[in-house]
């Protein structure tokens, strides 16, 4: 393996996409890792300009690789290292996922928790 070479699982946690590595090897066998359409395994070595698509329900992230990394950095130097180019489409499906939470509740899940209930509030007041 040379130096442009590295494997996907490693990359994805000198990134800090995933917290470790077995996380980042369990991502890649479950098809959630893609590069050109294609699910890849953990040991597919990357190169410099790959876009790489990671299904995060309900979001799929895309990024593209700007340089190689074989060791974790501090989350400062990442954004040398790679360039998100996840659509707005795809955040705006986070931010909808997050704020939906508190109005799907089973009927009969019992009361919302004290902070649950200031959230309702807060939110009816601000229509």
């Amino acid at each position: 393996m040379s130096e442009d070479d590295i494997r996907i699982d490693k990359w994805l946690w000198a990134v800090r996409i995933y917290k470790t590595r077995t996380i980042a090897i369990d991502e890649c066998k479950k098809g959630r890792v893609v590069i050109n359409g294609v699910a890849v395994k953990p040991s597919r070595s990357i190169h410099v300009g790959e876009l790489i698509n990671i299904k995060k329900p309900p979001v799929v992230y895309t990024y593209k690789i700007k340089g190689i990394l074989d060791r974790r950095v501090s989350a400062q130097v990442v954004k040398d290292y790679m360039e998100d180019m996840t659509s707005s489409e795809e955040l705006n499906k986070l931010l909808i996922s997050k704020t939906d939470i508190n109005f799907r509740r089973e009927r009969g899940t019992g009361r919302p928790t004290k902070k649950e209930r200031r959230s309702l509030d807060n939110f009816k007041d601000n229509d």
